[in-house]
This record gives C-alpha cells, structure tokens and sequence, in this order.
C-alpha cells in the first residue's frame, strides 16, 4: 500500500527539533521517489523510481464496492486520492503494484544502480555488529557462508529496520547500559533510547462469513478500497483507517476462504513499546513488547472502530454478502468491558514497526540519531530507516521509509 502520512505527522517531527523533516521539507523528496499513474500537479511526482497506481471504480470486487457504498450511506467523503494532504473518506487505495507486480525499492533503485562501479552489492551476509576505535566506527563484523569478516568504511549506514537496527546497535555496545551489562557486551556509549519508543499500528479484523453465491477468491485482490476518519473526540486528524479484505482465509492456510473481512488500523497509538536484549547472540531475536492499547485512549477509539465496522456491515450495501458474523462475538461487544478484552487479545501487527532509534536532539535524552542520522555520542556511525521516526505516521510506513532514504541521501551527498 503506498500511503503517505498526514502533513501533521512530519510537522509533528520537526515541532521535537527536526527542523529538516517539516511536511513542506519532505514533500519534494516524496515526489520525487513516485511516478504516479493517475494524479499530477503539486503533491504528486512523475517521474521517480517507484509506481503508484490505483484499482479503477470499474474494476472493484464486489465487496469492495458495497463497502465504498456503505462508507457513503454513513456519511464518509469522497476521499479519491489518499495521498492529497486534505484528504479523508473513502476512496480508492494507492499501490505500488503495476501489473499486480510490487514494485519494490529493489526493481526501483537497486535494478537502476547495479551497474555503478562504486557499488559492491554482497548477498546472503549477516551483519553481526559493528567495529569501533574508541567512539568511531570504522566497519562492521560479517558473516557469510560460515566465515566472518571485517568490512571497513569510512561512514557506517545501518539500514536494517526498525527491530533489527536497534539490535545491531546493542549488540555493538551503542544502547542503554541496564540492557548490555547483563549480557557481557562492552558499552561503547550509553544511549538510554535505542530500543525504546517502539510503534506500531495495532490492527484488529472483524470477519463475517458470506450467502450463497458470493464468490470468495483468494487470488483476487484482498484490498481494494480503503477508509480513513478520525476518531470521536480526537485531536489527531484521520487517526483510524479501514479497508475491505475481500477474501478473509484461514490463518493456518492462505488459500482456504472464510468469508469477508475489515481490517481496522489505530493509525496513530499514544501507547509505545519496547524492544530489549535476549541474548548477545545476533541469531537470537530481541524481545519485542508492542504494547498495543496499553493507553485508555487507544481502547476508546478501537472499541468505537469495532462496531463502526459492524454498522458498515448492516448497510443495504451488504445485504446479498454478509451472512453472520464470525469474530468478535454478540458476548465480546456486549460491554465496553468484554469489548476490551477482546481488543487486546485479537490485536496483531500491521507490519509498521518504527521509532525505535528516534531522530531528536541532544537534548533529548532518549533520542538515538540526529536529525541528519548521526548516531548520537559516537563518530562515523548512521541509521536511516523506519527506525528513526519519532513516532509512527499516519500510513503504511512503505512511502516514508524510501522518503527517508531519500532525504538521508541528500544530507550525505551534502557533506
């Protein structure tokens, strides 16, 4: 899905010190990585490495169509292109699928630089940590094939995500001392924030199974169309989005059908993480803590997303789709109490995980990187990733993530 944050999520970065990320200072880099196949003019690009298109009303599935329909018989706007900064409602969702096809950052960017004679791409290596003298860093530790290896450089750039870039950090003695102490990993410098500050956006499905001659077809799109809106009483702007899975299936089989489904996404959680040491072996996984709907505002605007979706589900719109409903129960939203529990029992990831090496100033005490990516308190060191977002946006972080890329690159090509 290639979905942009709101212009209030960047301004909201630049209001913590990171003057450089304002929504008037990112939108050129935004244009710049997309070509969008369907709008132009002044928010969009034409001519950047990425695709954007997006499914025609002509071509939408069924399910997808009643639950456009039904979004409107509710009062939702027009919302035609998500990634207009005054955008809200339903509308059709941006992809970077051409063809069906993701066109990744590797068939984006990577496909375009291979040939660079200044660009050595080494495969199937695993980044074990990284080297320093004193607080420089001067390259990282590799294993590949079963041989590790020192590889040297004079600017170390981690890009391994928002779980793994923490860890790389940790497991280099760059983290908070109460976590690599335990572990036996010498602390190069204290940095109370890395692993800290981890997001995510909860996500909660509600199935129903479908009447006879509704076709389920998990070849098809599952998503076509999508809803955002902001929550009763909230101060934070499209702050839910919903979408139609036209083809919910069985989790332990992807190809087996289980009727229709909507996938509601907290876009902007006030309650945070934390991703900790498990072992100072770099083949253990961290523990990761998302906390979902640990903060009471968070369970008030999912238990109002929960039966929005279900009143969707009474419109006319469904009625030769929708059969019963299978998950949550009549007893699970009988109660805000019951309704809670149900909450934090089905919330899983969206797959958004960020913020976990915050950008900030020194003078924040758990920011990780510098507003340009620097490590804080060492030399020579680098993240740029989902990992440096002060908070999650409110979008897939898809976009952002290549935005960051962008921009970061720009930063170096300065120096």
């Amino acid at each position: 899905l290639f979905l942009r944050g709101m212009p209030e999520d960047y301004d909201d970065w630049s209001d913590l010190g990171n003057t450089e990320w304002g929504y008037e200072k990112v939108l050129p880099y935004l244009r710049k990585l997309e070509t969008d196949l369907d709008y132009s003019g002044d928010f969009h690009g034409s001519s950047g490495p990425i695709i954007a298109r997006r499914h025609k009303k002509k071509d939408w599935l069924p399910s997808q169509l009643a639950f456009y329909d039904a979004c409107k018989s509710l009062g939702f706007p027009d919302g035609e292109d998500q990634n207009n900064p005054d955008v809200t409602g339903v509308g059709s969702a941006p992809f970077n699928n051409p063809n069906d096809i993701r066109w990744s950052t590797n068939i984006g960017y990577l496909s375009m630089s291979r040939h660079r004679l200044n660009l050595t791409i080494k495969p199937n290596c695993l980044t074990r940590r990284v080297i320093f003298e004193a607080k420089k860093a001067v390259g990282v530790e590799v294993e590949s094939g079963g041989d590790k290896f020192i590889v040297e450089g004079k600017t170390i750039i981690i890009s391994a995500g928002a779980i793994s870039s923490p860890h790389i950090l940790m497991l280099s003695g760059i983290g908070p001392t109460e976590q690599l102490d335990p572990h036996g990993i010498d602390v190069i410098h204290h940095l109370p924030g890395v692993g800290q500050n981890l997001r995510d956006h909860p996500m909660l499905t509600v199935t129903w199974t479908t009447k006879a001659g509704h076709i389920l077809d998990p070849t098809s799109p599952r998503a076509q169309v999508m809803a955002r809106y902001t929550a009763t009483g909230s101060h934070l702007r499209n702050d839910i989005k919903l979408a139609m899975n036209s083809c919910a299936t069985d989790p332990e089989d992807f190809m087996k059908p289980v009727g229709v489904a909507m996938n509601i996404q907290l876009s902007l959680a006030i309650a945070s993480g934390e991703l900790t040491l498990a072992s100072p072996d770099i083949n253990i996984q961290p523990n990761l803590d998302f906390n979902y709907f640990g903060d009471e505002f968070d369970l008030i605007r999912g238990r109002e997303a929960v039966r929005k979706v279900i009143t969707l589900s009474e419109q006319d719109a469904f009625a030769d789709i929708i059969k019963d409903r299978i998950n949550p129960t009549e007893v699970d939203v009988s109660t805000d109490e019951k309704l809670d529990q149900w909450l934090l029992k089905n919330a899983k990831t969206n797959h958004h995980v960020s913020a976990s090496c915050k950008m900030g100033p020194a003078s924040d005490e758990m920011a990780v990187v510098d507003q340009y990516g620097n490590v804080h308190g060492v030399e020579n060191l680098m993240v740029a990733d989902a990992s440096i977002m002060p908070d999650c946006i409110r979008a897939n972080t898809n976009v952002t993530s290549m935005m960051i890329g962008e921009r970061v690159s720009d930063f170096i090509a300065g120096q």
